[in-house]
């Protein structure tokens, strides 16, 4: 295999029916089918096949870069209640959860994850990197972010990404990340401002919201960097978030942020989420997302079912997982807890037969009661309505034909 042609677990396409006709959806982009080109099973005709298979539709991008996730601090200045990260709830009621195992990144084990790294490249034949700062959450430690990152540098680093709770990003440190290569930082909101200070909140006590909405509107003004929003969905808030939309669309410039709805699954202890996937549900995702596109949010396209580099590969073959001790995890669900390391920087992963019942991927990270066939008409049923919308307004751009 070339260098730069790697191929891993097949990506799924998907054939989803809009209001005038049919979407395929393949690792290799977009197309509008007509009804003609189905069976009635919905699947692909012999002739349609070929023709998108001609396009390159089926072709997944190859791998060029490494992926890299590191936690620079497994700690954090929040106690969510839901937080993958608690190893229970807080016995008094309060916003102190306990955690995992504290943890923070040291110069000595950089440059232990970057010799790792190093080799794995020369391994998988890679000659560039892709870097997510994470956490706890990662501002605990800007020092270890900035010195990875200056550091990265070295390994041919395209793009770096931060997932944060926003609160203690100021412009001066954004602009040190920026000249570093940061290009994105990923911050979540629950709900509107009652809801989300009521969920996301201080170890210390107290809501987030206007901190998020401040630091994020100042570091977007001073800096390149985007921000990616996710807007956790669930029973406790979905009656808020048109409000939400409306409020970021004011406080914030849209032309900087992208905006992003996800039904919350069962991802820590003790929380539930209770929200159906129903057609009303569907409705409202599709109304949220309309209007976010209308007031100059980007909302990221449906795609394929595709693989993760880092977590899809049953040897890491071409991303990692690292805790800020240097442990390796299957994916950032499991990182930091120590029944879940699959090895360590210094010394390799483990073999096989012993990483077999320690290694998910991030599809498996959250957990849905709900029947697969609902989940999936659901997905199918938003994922649709945006495409039919992008489409009628010109805006669904390159690699939809």
């Amino acid at each position: 295999m070339n260098k730069g042609q790697h191929r891993g677990p097949e990506a799924r396409p998907r054939v989803i029916g809009g209001e005038r006709g049919w979407w395929f959806l393949g690792p290799g982009g977009i197309a509008r089918l007509k009804p003609a080109h189905l069976t009635p099973e919905r699947e692909l005709r012999p002739q349609a096949e070929r023709a998108l298979r001609e396009r390159g539709l089926f072709a997944p991008p190859a791998y060029r870069s490494y992926s890299l996730t590191v936690l620079t601090s497994t700690n954090c200045n929040l106690g969510c209640a839901y937080c993958f990260q608690n190893t229970e709830q807080d016995v008094t009621g309060g916003s102190r959860p306990p955690r995992i195992a504290s943890s923070r990144l040291t110069s000595g084990t950089i440059g232990a994850i970057l010799e790792f790294t190093r080799r794995r490249q020369a391994e998988a034949g890679l000659d560039g990197l892709v870097l997510m700062l994470f956490g706890g959450e990662p501002l605990l430690n800007p020092r270890a972010c900035v010195e990875l990152l200056e550091r990265a540098g070295g390994l041919g680093l395209r793009w770096a990404s931060m997932t944060s709770n926003g609160t203690l990003m100021t412009v001066p440190l954004a602009r040190r990340l920026a000249d570093l290569g940061l290009r994105d930082v990923q911050v979540t909101f629950d709900g509107d401002r009652p809801d989300h200070d009521r969920i996301r909140v201080r170890r210390t006590g107290g809501g987030t919201f206007d901190d998020v909405v401040a630091a994020m509107a100042a570091m977007t003004a001073a800096t390149p960097i985007r921000c990616g929003i996710r807007v956790n969905v669930s029973h406790h808030n979905h009656e808020g978030i048109d409000a939400l939309v409306e409020r970021l669309g004011r406080d914030l410039d849209p032309s900087r942020c992208s905006l992003y709805f996800a039904r919350v699954g069962d991802v820590g202890v003790g929380y539930g989420n209770d929200l159906a996937f129903s057609d009303d549900m569907a409705a409202r995702f599709i109304r949220w997302q309309r209007r976010a596109l209308d007031l100059g949010f980007t909302v990221p396209r449906p795609r394929a079912h595709a693989p993760c580099q880092a977590c899809s590969y049953r040897d890491g073959r071409y991303g990692a997982v690292v805790n800020a001790d240097g442990t390796l995890s299957s994916c950032w669900e499991t990182a930091g807890k120590p029944e879940w390391r699959v090895g360590t920087v210094r010394d390799g992963y483990l073999p096989p037969d012993r990483t077999a019942g320690r290694w998910i991927s991030c599809e498996e990270s959250y957990r849905y009661d709900d029947d697969l066939s609902e989940l999936t008409r659901f997905h199918d049923s938003v994922d649709a309505a945006l495409l039919d919308y992008l489409s009628a307004t010109g805006r669904l751009g390159s690699g939809a034909t």
